[in-house]
């Protein structure tokens, strides 16, 4: 199969994974009306994906060095085809929530193998030309998702935003192939951490189930004090695990290098941000200002414009100045824009609320998004860029798991049993506050932590 072929089957196969994050979030609503649920139930709906994508994005990455990039790769779009349409004929929240399970773990199988493939199956100019490719595609399937995943839930139904996902997974497993690539190295002796991704797994769905549960249930009640101190448990064993283990999912070494721990923790804060905003501008536009999920999603597409015109500019930049001004810059402007978007409430126009914000928050991401990827990438030199962009993948979907669970918490929507549109409004305005303050100190970690020159040294 030429390589031309397995270049479109990663792009669609990471391109689906990528989107149905985005799609999903434009149909909240509308699954909360068929359902009848509060914020918390909803917090599940997106939780339940993120937390074994994020979970188990490294594990989907070690099992592709220990057997095959490729079939790993078309085993999780298979798995991924199959949940989404779960997810389409769920008749009820639980069984919804067990499909995203599914559908994430299955998507932490794809997205690491996806350019682990581009790597083995590509070398020199044609390397960086088909990673350039791969990378403008995401972008493209991210910034139009919400938009499709509008209109169907407009002209169709929710269930339809699951079932458009999965032709785009079968055709990847198509152009992929099953097939081992002749390229990939004999990795057959290095064993797979299985107990670690258990444990972080689980203890991340202890700490995430009591911030869901805590706010209606009572943190000092029996099942959600029992997880968060389970959770927390947990955690701190896959910590004791890792520094054990002879191949661990995440070298806890890798941590005493400056840079890369603060491009993380940068990652972090940020992203949580990002995720935060996302989710609950989506439940004010639709519940307290009464847009269509269509228009919804139409209201980011200037943002989206901005990120594809101004990241390669963004990025190039990085490579003059350094990345350290354009993330700490890009940032705070970023904070700007979430402080902007306070003003989207009942009775305010689009051109004078929504607008303005989307374009400032826009400009922030485009200069912070692309410096940010280059030092994560760097973090660590050439011989282990593959794990520190493994790492910085899997915080960034942790960072979004963690926003989703706490922010609503934070800003008192945290075990809401009904989306009334007057509630999430003054939820809504607490919480781009904190989205700012979040973003802000991002801004302040890459100041003290990130390198202009890039060097790697502990």
């Amino acid at each position: 199969m030429s390589r031309r072929w397995i270049l479109v089957g990663t792009i669609l196969g990471s391109g689906a994974v990528f989107v149905e994050g985005s799609v999903t979030i434009v149909a909240l609503p509308a699954i909360a009306r068929d359902f009848h649920l509060g914020i918390a139930g909803l917090q599940w709906v997106l939780n339940g994906y993120l937390l074994t994508l994020s979970a188990l994005m490294l594990l989907g990455g070690a099992l592709g060095d220990r057997y095959s990039r490729r079939g790993v790769f078309a085993i999780g779009l298979v798995g991924f085809s199959a949940a989404s349409i779960g997810c389409a004929l769920a008749p009820n929240l639980w069984l919804l929530i067990v499909a995203r399970v599914l559908q994430g773990a299955a998507g932490a199988l794809v997205v690491p193998n996806s350019l682990a493939l581009l790597e083995t199956t590509f070398s020199g100019a044609e390397r960086g030309a088909a990673v350039g490719h791969w990378a403008a595609w995401s972008a493209v399937s991210a910034a139009f998702g919400p938009l499709v995943g509008g209109w169907l839930v407009d002209a169709a139904s929710w269930r339809w935003v699951f079932v458009c996902i999965a032709p785009f997974a079968v055709a990847a497993v198509v152009a992929v192939g099953v097939g081992r690539d002749e390229r990939e190295p004999a990795t057959a002796s290095r064993d797979v951490d299985y107990a670690g991704a258990g444990l972080v797994t689980l203890g991340l769905a202890g700490v995430v189930g009591a911030l869901i549960v805590g706010p209606e249930a009572g943190f000092t009640e029996p099942a959600p004090l029992a997880a968060l101190i389970g959770g927390i448990v947990l955690l701190l064993a896959f910590v004791a695990v890792e520094r054990r283990a002879t191949f661990p999912l995440v070298p806890l070494d890798v941590f005493r290098v400056r840079q890369f721990t603060g491009v993380n923790a940068t990652t972090l804060v940020v992203y949580a941000a990002l995720n935060g905003l996302f989710f609950l501008l989506m439940l004010q536009l639709q519940t307290a200002m009464g847009y269509s999920a269509l228009r919804a999603g139409a209201s980011l597409l200037p943002l989206n414009a901005l990120m594809l015109i101004l990241s390669p500019i963004a990025g190039r930049a990085a490579t003059r100045v350094g990345p350290r001004l354009l993330m700490v810059v890009g940032s705070l402007i970023a904070a700007g824009g979430m402080l902007l978007f306070m003003r989207v409430k009942p009775g305010a126009s689009y051109a004078t609320s929504v607008l303005p914000a989307a374009v400032v928050f826009g400009i922030g991401l485009a200069c912070f998004v692309a410096p940010l990827t280059s030092v994560a990438l760097s973090a660590l030199g050439e011989e282990r860029a593959g794990l520190a962009s493994g790492v910085n993948n899997a915080v960034a979907r942790l960072a979004g798991l963690l926003a989703v669970a706490g922010l609503p918490l934070a800003a008192g929507l945290g075990g809401m049993q009904a989306l009334s549109g007057a509630a999430v409004s003054s939820g809504f305005t607490r919480a781009m506050i904190i989205c700012a303050a979040l973003c802000a100190t991002g801004s302040v970690i890459a100041a003290v932590t990130i390198r202009d020159d890039r060097p790697v040294d502990a």
